[in-house]
């Protein structure tokens, strides 16, 4: 029996792996630029605690105290 459907350039050939590579190289640079604006969003808004002496350990009450400033 003879393979006569061989195809180097179809998509399970050359031009699917390049087509895979691109995904995941869109989807990484897709994630790290999401990334990277959520950690600069965040670095701007510093914010202080009121009163650190109610502070409990793992207490869902901590928010409370935290204040964001502007």
């Amino acid at each position: 029996m003879e393979n006569t459907n061989r195809n180097v350039f179809g998509l399970n050939g050359v031009t699917g792996m390049l087509i895979a590579t691109v995904l995941l190289l869109s989807i990484l640079v897709g994630l790290t630029v999401m990334g990277i604006s959520a950690q600069q969003e965040v670095a701007n808004k510093p914010y202080k605690i009121n009163n650190i002496s109610t502070l409990k350990v793992r207490d869902k009450d901590n928010i409370k105290n935290k204040v964001i400033e502007k």
